[in-house]
C-alpha cells in the first residue's frame, strides 16, 4: 500500500527529525532584512482664491477627486506599493464633494478614504493658526467629526504648511481632536527673519503640546522650494527619491533611513492630474529599496513600528507668528470673527437650557452651524493677501467679509433666538421682570444691562432675595439701558430681577472725581486719564497704593490727540471717563470703574482709516523682574525662549507679534497685572523683533491693525475706518493662571439679559437656576452645547484645566440625573466612558489639559 503524506505533515516530520538530531527545538529563522522604504505622496496644496475664484476651485476639487477615484480603480490590480493614492489638504474637499455629488458618488469617496487610497486631513484647508482662538481651531475640525461618526472612517492627519511658524498649543488641539500625525512643509518666502530652516535639527519628532499630548511631526529641513522641507517635496518624485536615498547631509540628520517620507506634488498649481508618482515608484523600486505611493498615514505607521522610540526626539514649544499677522490687515473684520467665536459660548449655553424644554431647538440650524464652523477655519486660510499679480486675489477682501458675516450672523441669530426662547420658559407670576444669564461655569458678580426707556424714580429688586440691587440709567449707542449690579448669578444659570416704579435707596456713586475731572476712583483704584486718551496713573489702593504705570509712560496709548476727560454714565453701579482725543489716528477712549467689580474696563474706538501703518495700544507697566504669560492657541504660554524657561523655540521662530487671545499677564514673585483682551489678535512685547523676544521692557503693544510685513496682506484696511478694541486691567498679588483666565472671561462674556414673556406656568423656576457647576477653580468650563447630531445624543461639555498642575474634576448637573458620560475627542467622537455618580461626572485632568465630554441626562 502506498501511504500519502501532506506537505504539512512532511514538514512536521522533517522538523521532528531535526529536533531529535540536535536534542532540542530549532532556532527560529532570522527575520528578513527590511529594505529601505521611501514613501512619496501626491499631496495637493490649495492656495485658495489665489489663482482662481471659489467656483473654479470647487470644480478643481471635484475633478481631482473624480480623477484619483478612477485612478484607484484602474490600479487596483497593481501591487500595493504601486496603487494610486491621493492626499487632499483639507476637509473642504470632502465637504464640497458631498454637496455637489450624489449619495452613491459620495459613498464611493468614503470607501476609498476607508481603504486608504484617498486621505482627507482634519483641518479645513491650509490655515494660519496663530491668529485663531482655540475654539475656532476646534470647530474648524467639526465637519470631519460628523463624517467620522456617520461613516466610521478615522481622520488621523492634520497639517499646517507653507507659513514658517507653528503655535505651541496646536499639537494638543490636534491630538485632542483625534489626530496622530502631521507634516509641515514651509515656503521660505514672504519671510524676513526666519533663519535656520536649512538645518532644523529635527527632521521628524514628537510635537508635544503643553498638556503632554502630541502628534508625530515630519518637518524636514529646507533644501529648496520644491524639495525637502518645502510643501511640495515630491514635486519631482524621481529627484525626491534620489535625494532621500543618497543625500549625505539629509541622511546624517535623519538616522531613520529605513523609512523616509517625501510629500507634496501640487505646489501652487490649481489642479494636479498625474500618474507620475506611480510610474516613479515602479521605476525606482529595486532589490535595494522600495518606493511606495503613499497616503501619508502609511508612512507614519511604518515609521512608528520600526524607528526606535528612544531615538525619536520630542519638542514642545511655539515658533511665534509670521503669515498669521496678515489677518490684521482687515483688523475690524478679524475682530468681529474673534468676538463671534467668544459669543458662541453664551449662545450655545442658552441653547442647551432651551433644548431641555424643546429638544428640536437646534435642528433647523444644523446646516448653518456646519457652515459657520467650516468658515471658522476658512476665514484664516493662508492666502490672506491681495498683492499678487493675479487679478483674482483682489477678490480676497470680499471673500473675507462674506465668510466673517456668515459666522457673525449665525452666532448672533442663535444667541438672540435662544435668549428669547428662555425668556418664555421661566415662570413669571407678574411684574416687569427680566433674567440675567451667566454663561460661565462659576457663580459671579458683575454688571448687567437691560434696554429700558423708564424714567426715574425706579428701583430693581432681586426676586430671589427680595432685596433691592444697585441700579442706574446709562446711555450707549444712542439707546437707554438700566444697568444693575447682579450679584452671585449662578454658573450656567440665571437670576430674575424686577423693575419697580419706586425710588431707589442707593444714592451714592461708584466713583468720585477730582483733578478737574481727569481723575476718578473707587475703593480699589485711582485712575487718571490724559487728553491723549491714555491712563497716565493707575493706583492700586488696596495694594499699598502702588503705581502700575511706568514713570514717564502711560497705559492704552495710541497715536496723537488732545481731548478733555469728561465724566459719563455716573451712577451707583459704575462711572466712566470719556476722552475724545482726536489726533492721528482719530480715536476716543472710555475708562470705567465699578462698584464691587474688580477691574478697569477700557473701550477704545479708532474712527479713521490709517492706511497700511501698524497701529497699537501701548501699555507700559511699572514692573521689574517680571514674567509674561499669555493665552496662545490652546496653551498658556510663558513668553520667553526655551533656554530661559519659556515656551518659545530658541531658534527658527519669529517673535515680534505673539498671539493675544484672552489675556496677557505680567507678574513678579509677589505682584502683577492682568490685561484682558477682547478684540486684538496680536501683541508685541517691548522692543521685540522678528529675531528676538524682549523680556526686559515691561510693555505690551496690543495690535489694532496694520501691514506688519510691507506689501503683504490687504492694502489700506480695505477702506475700513472704524476699529473697536476693548481691554480690562486688574491688579493682583501673586500670579494665578486660572484667576487670570477667569477675569478675562468675565470681561469678555457679559451677562445676557431678556425680559420674561411667559406666565406662571414656565418650565424653569421664577427666581434663579443653575444648570451645571465645576467644583475646582482651576478648571474652566470652556463650552457647553447640544451634541452635533441633536440633543437626543446628549450634551457636549468642554473643560480646560488652565493650571500647570493636575487637578480633579467634578462636573455636576442640577437638572435631572446623568445616565451616561463619555470622554470624546474635541470633535465629539466618543473614546472612553467616564465615572459618574448621581449627577456628578468625575475625572482627573493633567495640567493645561482640555477635555471634551458627552453627557446624557435623564
Amino acid at each position: 500500500m502506498i501511504h500519502r503524506i501532506s506537505l504539512a505533515g512532511l514538514l512536521l516530520v522533517v522538523s521532528l527529525a531535526v529536533s531529535c538530531s540536535t536534542g532540542g527545538p530549532s532556532e527560529p529563522p532570522p527575520p528578513p532584512v527590511q529594505k529601505p522604504r521611501i514613501y512619496i505622496a501626491n499631496d495637493d496644496h490649495t492656495d485658495y482664491i489665489w489663482v482662481a475664484d471659489e467656483d473654479t476651485y470647487r470644480d478643481a476639487f471635484l475633478q481631482m477627486l473624480d480623477y484619483y477615484l478612477d485612478q484607484a480603480d484602474a490600479t487596483a490590480a497593481n501591487p500595493s506599493d504601486f496603487q494610486s493614492r491621493f492626499n487632499a489638504d483639507g476637509s473642504l474637499w470632502l465637504w464640497t464633494y458631498q454637496k455637489n455629488r450624489s449619495t452613491v458618488e459620495f459613498q464611493r469617496l468614503i470607501d476609498r478614504i476607508r481603504d486608504g487610497h484617498i486621505t482627507i486631513p482634519l483641518q479645513t484647508l491650509v490655515l494660519c493658526y496663530g491668529a485663531m482662538p482655540a475654539e475656532a481651531v476646534i470647530r474648524s475640525m467639526y465637519y470631519p467629526g460628523r463624517i467620522e461618526r456617520a461613516f466610521s472612517v478615522p481622520f488621523e492627519l492634520a497639517c499646517a504648511m507653507e507659513d514658517q511658524t507653528l503655535p505651541y498649543g496646536l499639537p494638543s488641539l490636534w491630538a485632542g481632536a483625534g489626530a496622530k500625525y502631521s507634516w509641515k512643509g514651509v515656503c521660505n518666502c514672504g519671510t524676513t527673519t526666519i533663519t535656520g530652516l536649512a538645518n532644523r535639527g529635527r527632521e521628524i519628532y514628537h510635537a508635544v503640546g503643553p498638556d503632554g499630548r502630541s502628534v508625530l511631526m515630519k518637518w524636514h529641513s529646507w533644501t529648496g522650494y520644491y524639495a525637502s522641507g518645502g510643501y511640495a517635496e515630491a514635486r519631482d518624485p524621481s529627484a525626491a527619491v534620489d535625494f532621500a536615498a543618497s543625500d549625505a547631509t539629509f541622511r546624517s540628520r535623519y538616522p531613520f533611513t529605513k523609512v523616509v517620507g517625501m510629500f507634496g506634488k501640487g505646489g501652487d498649481d490649481l489642479q494636479t492630474l498625474t500618474n507620475d508618482l506611480i510610474t516613479t515608484a515602479q521605476a525606482k523600486s529595486s532589490d535595494a529599496q522600495r518606493v511606495i505611493v503613499s497616503n501619508e498615514v502609511d508612512f507614519f505607521r511604518d515609521f512608528e513600528s520600526n524607528a526606535p522610540s528612544s531615538s525619536v526626539p520630542s519638542f514642545s514649544g511655539g515658533f511665534g507668528n509670521e503669515w498669521d499677522v496678515y489677518s490684521a490687515t482687515m483688523a475690524e473684520v478679524t475682530a468681529g470673527v474673534k468676538r463671534a467665536v467668544e459669543d458662541l459660548r453664551s449662545a450655545e449655553a442658552l441653547a442647551t437650557l432651551v433644548s431641555f424644554v424643546d429638544p428640536t431647538f437646534m435642528s433647523a440650524r444644523s446646516e448653518a452651524a456646519e457652515e459657520a464652523f467650516m468658515n471658522m477655519g476658512l476665514y484664516y486660510e493662508h492666502c490672506w493677501t491681495a498683492e499678487s499679480n493675479a487679478p483674482v486675489s483682489w477678490k480676497r477682501p470680499d471673500y473675507q467679509r462674506r465668510t466673517a458675516s456668515q459666522i457673525v450672523n449665525y452666532v448672533s441669530s442663535l444667541k438672540s433666538d435662544a435668549a428669547a426662547a428662555l425668556a418664555g420658559y421661566i415662570q413669571n407670576p407678574g411684574g416687569n421682570r427680566f433674567y440675567v444669564f451667566n454663561p460661565l461655569g462659576w457663580s459671579r458678580t458683575d454688571i448687567a444691562d437691560i434696554p429700558s426707556n423708564i424714567a426715574p424714580p425706579f428701583r430693581v429688586v432681586d426676586v430671589t432675595t427680595g432685596n433691592e440691587v444697585r441700579s442706574q440709567l446709562i446711555a450707549k449707542n444712542s439707546q437707554s439701558f438700566i444697568r444693575i449690579l447682579a450679584e452671585n448669578v449662578p454658573s450656567v444659570g440665571y437670576r430674575v430681577y424686577e423693575i419697580q416704579g419706586v425710588p431707589s435707596q442707593f444714592t451714592d456713586y461708584a466713583a468720585t472725581f477730582s483733578n478737574g475731572g481727569a481723575t476718578f476712583e473707587n475703593d480699589r483704584y485711582r485712575v487718571t486719564a490724559d487728553g491723549h486718551g491714555a491712563i497716565s496713573s493707575m493706583i492700586d489702593k488696596l495694594g499699598g497704593n502702588r503705581q502700575l504705570v511706568q514713570a514717564g509712560h502711560t497705559l492704552n496709548d495710541i497715536g496723537s490727540g488732545a481731548g478733555t476727560p469728561v465724566a459719563e454714565n455716573v451712577g451707583s453701579v459704575s462711572a466712566t471717563l470719556f476722552v475724545n482725543a482726536g489726533g492721528a489716528p482719530y480715536h476716543s477712549s472710555r475708562f470705567t470703574l465699578y462698584q464691587t467689580v474688580d477691574r478697569i474696563d477700557i473701550d477704545d474706538e479708532v474712527t479713521s482709516n490709517f492706511g497700511d501703518a501698524v497701529i497699537t495700544y501701548d501699555f507700559n507697566f511699572d514692573l521689574s523682574g517680571y514674567t509674561v504669560r499669555h493665552e496662545e492657541v490652546g496653551a498658556i504660554a510663558t513668553a520667553k525662549l526655551k533656554a530661559q524657561g519659556g515656551s518659545y523655540s530658541d531658534d527658527l521662530g519669529r517673535y515680534d507679534y505673539l498671539t493675544m487671545n484672552h489675556f496677557v499677564d505680567l507678574s513678579d514673585a509677589v505682584r502683577g497685572v492682568t490685561l484682558s483682551n477682547w478684540d486684538s489678535p496680536f501683541f508685541k512685547l517691548g522692543n521685540s523683533s522678528g529675531a528676538s523676544l524682549d523680556v526686559t521692557t515691561p510693555e505690551v503693544k496690543a495690535l489694532v491693525g496694520g501691514r506688519v510685513d510691507a506689501n503683504l496682506g490687504i492694502p489700506n484696511q480695505n477702506g475700513d475706518s472704524y476699529f473697536r478694541n476693548r481691554y480690562a486691567l486688574r491688579s493682583h498679588a501673586g500670579y494665578d493662571q486660572a484667576d487670570a483666565m477667569r477675569m478675562a472671561l468675565e470681561h469678555q462674556n457679559p451677562f445676557v439679559t431678556a425680559y420674561l414673556t411667559t406666565g406662571a406656568g414656565g418650565e424653569y423656576p421664577s427666581t434663579n437656576f443653575s444648570l451645571i457647576s465645576v467644583a475646582d477653580p482651576h478648571t474652566i468650563l470652556w463650552a457647553l452645547k447640544p451634541a452635533e447630531e441633536g440633543f437626543s445624543q446628549g450634551i457636549i461639555a468642554r473643560v480646560w484645566n488652565v493650571d500647570n498642575s493636575t487637578y480633579s474634576l467634578d462636573l455636576t448637573f442640577h437638572l435631572g440625573s446623568l445616565l451616561s458620560a463619555h470622554r470624546t475627542t474635541h470633535i465629539e467622537t466618543n473614546t472612553t466612558t467616564v465615572s459618574i455618580l448621581n449627577s456628578t461626572l468625575s475625572d482627573v485632568l493633567p495640567g493645561q489639559w482640555i477635555q471634551t465630554y458627552r453627557i446624557v441626562t435623564r
